[in-house]
């Protein structure tokens, strides 16, 4: 194993090192100010026991078990603390669904309320036994303005007045981009910043009703929102019609890439082709109760369960990105849009039916992708005759989100196949 230390033959000097870098850490400090909270971790016959109070967090061997306890063979745990684990194996919600040998013990709802103190102290043992650190690349201009236009569209929605709002960005042909669950547009601020695609596509984005500044459609109960496939259909019909969006592609990513499934089934000659990023047929799975439940924090569980998802090569930036944007998101918005994408989104039956020389389709799966894995998704793109599925390296659930740059690697290709169909004559 590389790195400054051996964990599995120096146990001690890992948890001095572990302790020495978890008390120097700003955001754990912060995440822990409020804390009363232990669990250990056991790796065979190695126990580490982690207690949080009052900001503090100490780290130490253990001989019992505690209130919660994350069990997995040496060699998995070799896995998760690798310089660059591999798929499934990079973070503990991702073991917990798709490793048999990774067991949870005890209390699971301590778990989900104490999650980022779990995550972020793991981390910081990833980082102290490969003798890295976070680094910051981004590089800002003071006074620099993007070329991203605002601005809001009022659609009729469900017999609603419903006020949506929308980026867009660009020229050219239409690129209509989805977000994905209890998200919004702001998951595409660097796709709409491309010069690349700026010069070709006119590129537009939008919150749906409930998520982002789309406020609730007036009148409706707060909290009531359950997203359903007629609903989602609904809500992107209306805002082409209402931006005036002409035979538009369609990219979304997770539930947005199930619905370009849907809309390529439905809409397919009025589109320009579909993009299915982390889609599939049919996912089941993936409801959490802990998302919507009176003794968690849906602040910080929800944003803690989607980090999972996103690959661990991606810079730390973009992930605490997403982190935050979804700390955000309103009441019951992630639960209800997790209703559709992990229950009520079924297309086992229908896919097949996608007729692709009217309506082209590419799926791209993230190889970190642990809810739609890229086996999934390829099963399905098996099943619509002349999809085209290409696995991305190094990504996870939100590639546009979490690694952009490298998301563009596998767009612009994709694009670029479905631009002849779309100019004028053709």
């Amino acid at each position: 194993m590389a790195g400054a230390l051996n964990w599995a033959a120096d146990w001690v000097g890992f948890l001095a090192a572990l302790q020495e870098a978890a008390s120097a850490d700003p955001e754990l400090k912060v995440f822990a100010a409020n804390a009363e909270f232990r669990f250990q971790l056991v790796a065979e016959s190695r126990r580490a026991h982690f207690s949080f109070s009052r900001g503090t967090v100490r780290i130490s061997e253990a001989s019992e078990p505690d209130l919660v306890c994350l069990e997995a063979p040496i060699e998995a745990w070799r896995k998760f603390f690798s310089a660059v684990p591999p798929a499934t194996y990079h973070n503990i919600f991702a073991m917990k669904m798709r490793v048999p040998e990774f067991k949870v013990s005890g209390d699971e709802r301590l778990l989900a309320q104490h999650a980022h103190l779990v995550r972020r102290v793991l981390d910081l043992g990833r980082e102290v036994l490969n003798d890295v650190g976070e680094k910051s690349s981004t590089e800002v201009t003071p006074g620099k303005r993007d070329a991203i236009r605002g601005g809001y569209v009022w659609i009729d929605y469900e017999g609603r007045p419903s006020r949506i709002y929308y980026e867009e960005a660009g020229a050219g042909r239409d690129l209509l981009l989805l977000h994905t669950a209890g998200s919004d547009s702001r998951q595409f601020y660097r796709i709409m910043n491309d010069a690349g695609l700026a010069a070709e596509w006119r590129m537009v984005a939008f919150d749906l009703p409930w998520h982002g500044k789309s406020l609730p459609p007036e009148g409706a109960p707060l909290g009531s929102w359950e997203l359903t496939t007629d609903r989602y259909v609904a809500a992107i019909e209306a805002v082409i019609a209402a931006l005036g969006l002409r035979r538009p592609v369609l990219l979304g990513s997770s539930m947005a890439g199930q619905i370009c499934l849907e809309m390529a089934l439905r809409w397919g000659e009025r589109l320009g082709g579909v993009i299915a990023c982390e889609a599939s047929e049919r996912i089941v799975g993936r409801e959490v109760p802990w998302t919507r439940h009176p003794q968690v924090n849906e602040s910080s569980f929800v944003p803690e369960w989607v980090h999972g998802l996103i690959a661990p090569q991606s810079p730390p930036e973009r992930a605490r990105e997403i982190w935050w944007e979804y700390s955000q998101g309103g009441y019951g918005v992630f639960w209800g849009d997790i209703r559709f994408y992990g229950r009520e989104w079924d297309a086992r039956e229908r896919v097949g039916r996608i007729d692709t020389k009217k309506c082209p389709v590419t799926m791209l799966t993230g190889e970190y992708d642990y809810s739609c894995t890229p086996e999934i998704s390829r099963a399905t793109a098996a099943k619509i005759p002349g999809a085209g599925f290409e696995v991305m390296r190094g990504i996870g659930h939100f590639p546009m989100a979490e690694n952009p740059d490298l998301f563009l690697e596998y767009l612009r290709p994709a694009l670029a196949r479905l631009r002849p169909r779309l100019d004028p004559g053709q």
